[in-house]
This record gives C-alpha cells, sequence and structure tokens, in this order.
C-alpha cells in the first residue's frame, strides 16, 4: 500500500512529449453568498495524459467554467507520471492510497478492457492501459481517487526495476 504522491516528471522531460490529451473528471460550483445575492466560482478536475505510459493531473479554479479548465490543464502538465506497462495491463497488483480513498489495480489478460468506475477510468485510459480490474474503497470523493490512482500508478515496478534494485540477475 502507497499513500505518498509520486516524483513528477521535470520540465524539460514533460516538454519533451508534444501532444497530451486532456479529459474533464468533475467541474464543482461553488456560492459566496453576498449583499446582492450568490457569486459563483468553479473548480475544475482533468486527467492529462499521451496514452502511452505517461499521465497526470490538475485542478483549476476560477469565475467561469473555460477558464478554471484552462487552469486545470497548464497545472496538469506539471503533475506528469510515468507509467510502466506490460503489454496492455500493469506489471503487478497494487493499491494506492490517498486521504480517505484507496484504490486497487489488478493485472487483467488481454482483451478484458478496463473495469472501473468513471474517475479511475479516465486515469487509466489516458496513461494507456487497456486491460486492468480496479476496486474503489471508502471515500469516492473524485479528487482522492484520481491521486490515489496517481499514487498506485506512480509505485509501479517492472521485472527489471526490482532486479537492478535488488542486485539480482533475471
Amino acid at each position: 500500500m502507497y499513500n505518498k504522491l509520486p516524483e513528477f516528471l521535470d520540465r524539460t522531460e514533460a516538454e519533451k512529449l508534444g501532444e497530451l490529451k486532456e479529459e474533464r473528471v468533475k467541474v464543482n460550483r461553488s456560492a459566496k453568498v453576498v449583499k446582492g445575492g450568490r457569486r459563483f466560482a468553479f473548480s475544475a478536475l482533468t486527467v492529462v495524459g499521451n496514452q502511452d505510459g505517461i499521465v497526470g493531473f490538475g485542478f483549476g479554479k476560477a469565475k467561469e467554467i473555460p477558464s478554471a479548465m484552462q487552469k486545470a490543464f497548464k497545472d496538469g502538465r506539471k503533475h506528469l507520471v510515468r507509467v510502466p506497462r506490460v503489454g496492455t495491463t500493469i506489471p503487478h497488483e497494487i493499491e494506492g492510497i490517498y486521504c480517505s480513498s484507496k484504490v486497487r489495480l489488478i493485472p487483467a489478460s488481454a482483451g478484458t478492457g478496463i473495469i472501473a468506475g468513471s474517475t479511475v477510468r479516465a486515469v487509466l485510459e489516458l496513461a494507456g492501459v487497456r486491460d486492468v480490474l480496479t476496486k474503489c474503497y471508502g471515500s469516492t470523493n473524485p479528487i482522492n481517487l484520481v491521486k490515489a490512482t496517481i499514487v498506485a500508478l506512480g509505485a509501479l515496478r517492472t521485472k527489471e526495476e526490482i532486479a537492478e534494485l535488488r542486485g539480482v540477475e533475471l
């Protein structure tokens, strides 16, 4: 179980990626009551990725939805993580925890698809993972679920990386 956000890609690596796709996960409206009535503000949560092993998330706030979305996309480019994959799935089973949200990711055989809720599905699709089973426990707050999924994906290791860390040959 991992509950710490992974190291994000540095700015020079992120700039080399080029075209990133964006998916809106949640737009929240909040109201401030003032003398003349209510003043609305919006917050947007987006997932950014290239569908080939790079994924990130962004959060932006503004008075209008389009500018909140732009801020979220710009923030997402700063929070990118590299995701190791084995074929179309993940290398091993893993759990990610953020606040009171827990996400379990389980590798699946080819052709299974992404069995997940909409929030976790958005992250996995933009990461380029095509076959995986998921289960969410605890809070289903979209912000915390996205961060828990990023925590889990950032903690994945391939067989080669583990062998190198242990100093063993495969």
